[in-house]
């Protein structure tokens, strides 16, 4: 169920509510505007503050309760040094409403002293991120065991107007990213090709947008035999889906998001290990950040023109699947040596970042989980940014920073060229293990257009295998955000 968020005056007196969690930078000093609420709880915020019970720090917590006339708990948050940090508090807000499910509340309110009512568009995606659960599939537990889902919440501001519209914003984000962490937790014989697509579609119904979808047959009058090469060992239909959002003047020039959607990656005949495969469900979380961005900025009404570019398919081992060795030809007529089948989402973007320039975008962002070596390079911490314009790795790298989804700028140089050359085609599919990340993105710049263009390696950032405190291990929904912020610092 998605969460309700409304905005209230902060100096409406003490609130009545099940838990108000209240965000507080490193300090020892009680925040101002925060005495009356104090004194109506016996000065105990100023004396755990005082005494160093709780001390500000990053995703420090403590929990008063017993209190009477005003709010029954207080979830006292910490953010760190980061007044004023929109990631921060992002993060906070996050890991407010997720104590909040886990107590069982079923509603909140959210204080932040040192936050302007502007930045209550962060805090309300935040509340979304943390609020997010993924239940479908689960027998509930019996009746008396069961906690209440947070279902409301209200932020507190001392200007509401303003609050207001920004938490609407936020409140659109961070559907965005729940539409994509929806489709990435769900399992890979459910989120197939051709569910990817009726999302798709269901979107351009409600938000007026043009969808269009390619199957197998359209692709191969398109010769996009890079692409199908992947999707040449399974029964899934491979689908090539574009979602077109006309917010812009007609005829301005688009901006294009390319997402990998490989709805499970077995590795193909290179198969993967046996252990921990389940995760490979995720392989489709570009296809998911992409679908999750166009939600978000159609639901913000964004004056901006911006498709949408997703490659679904699965890669199976099977008697027809494509075999190391095999050369295949994309698109543009350039023709590859298949070295590795287990680097496939190369294979599909190939033939995307061709078909993306039908649109004549004024940019292209790809984001791929496409490479273990990304993750080896920068863990799960910074998403891997590859590009050739300086001024346009900075706009992508600004645009993470600030919205709790950094990234690294990683090296595109041509000295790393001459690992991806091949003996029998213009190119190969992989270098090896040496500088993996670089020469993945090497080979997709064989294939880009006349555009300028990033390639975002998510491998590391998309999901986590461990829990991440403020949200639950599983999926992030990165890119989402970063996307949105690209897309509206280019608006106007």
């Amino acid at each position: 169920m998605p969460l309700s968020i409304s905005v209230r005056p902060s100096d409406s007196g003490v609130v009545e509510t099940p838990l108000l969690a209240i965000v507080l930078p490193r300090s020892r000093e009680l925040a101002p505007g925060m005495d009356s609420l104090d004194r109506a709880v016996g000065g105990a915020i100023s004396l755990a503050l005082s005494t160093g019970d709780f001390r500000g720090g990053r995703d420090e917590l403590l929990q008063l309760s017993g209190y009477e006339g005003g709010p029954r708990r207080i979830l006292l948050v910490g953010m760190g040094d980061g007044v004023g940090n929109r990631a921060a508090i992002r993060r906070a807000a996050s890991l407010a409403a997720r104590q909040g499910g886990k107590l069982g509340v079923g509603a909140l309110a959210l204080l932040i002293p040192s936050a302007g009512a502007e930045l209550a568009e962060d805090a309300a995606a935040g509340l979304c991120m943390g609020a997010w659960a993924y239940d479908d599939l689960k027998t509930p537990p019996p009746a008396d065991e069961r906690r209440a889902p947070l279902t409301s919440a209200v932020i507190l501001s001392a200007d509401v107007d303003v609050a207001a519209s920004a938490a609407a914003r936020g409140q659109a984000i961070g559907a965005g990213q729940a539409l994509a962490r929806r489709l990435q937790m769900m399992p890979g014989n459910m989120c197939t090709p051709q569910f990817l697509a009726a999302t798709a579609r269901e979107m351009g119904e409600r938000h007026g947008m043009k969808v269009n979808v390619l199957g197998r047959a359209e692709m191969e009058r398109e010769k996009m035999g890079s692409f199908l090469s992947v999707a040449q060992g399974t029964a899934e239909e491979p689908q090539l889906i574009t979602v077109e959002y006309n917010g812009g003047a007609e005829g301005t020039n688009p901006i294009v998001l390319v997402g990998k959607g490989l709805c499970f990656d077995t590795g193909g005949i290179s198969i993967k290990p046996a252990q921990n495969m389940e995760y490979m469900k995720f392989d489709m979380s570009g296809a998911a950040g992409v679908l999750g961005a166009i939600e978000a900025i159609a639901r913000l009404g964004l004056g901006i023109n911006v498709v949408g570019i997703v490659g679904a398919t699965t890669n199976m081992p099977s008697g027809t699947a494509v075999k190391p060795g095999d050369v295949v030809r994309a698109s543009s007529g350039k023709t590859i040596e298949v070295i590795n089948t287990d680097a496939e989402g190369r294979l599909v973007l190939a033939d995307l970042l061709v078909y993306a320039s039908r649109f004549e975008p004024a940019v292209v962002l790809d984001a791929a989980t496409l490479t273990g070596a990304c993750v080896i390079a920068l863990g799960h911490t910074a998403t891997g940014i590859f590009g050739t314009d300086d001024a346009l790795v900075e706009e992508v790298l600004a645009a993470g920073r600030s919205v709790g989804e950094p990234g690294w700028r990683l090296p595109l140089w041509d000295d790393y060229r001459d690992l991806i050359k091949s003996d029998v085609a213009d190119v190969k599919n992989t270098g090896g293990r040496a500088a993996g990340s670089v020469t993945a993105a090497l080979f997709l710049k064989e294939f880009i257009g006349d555009y300028p263009w990033i390639h975002m390696d998510i491998a590391g950032t998309a999901y986590s295998e461990n829990d991440m405190v403020a949200i639950p291990r599983g999926p992030t929904g990165n890119p989402v955000a970063t996307f949105v912020e690209f897309v509206r610092g280019r608006v106007g």
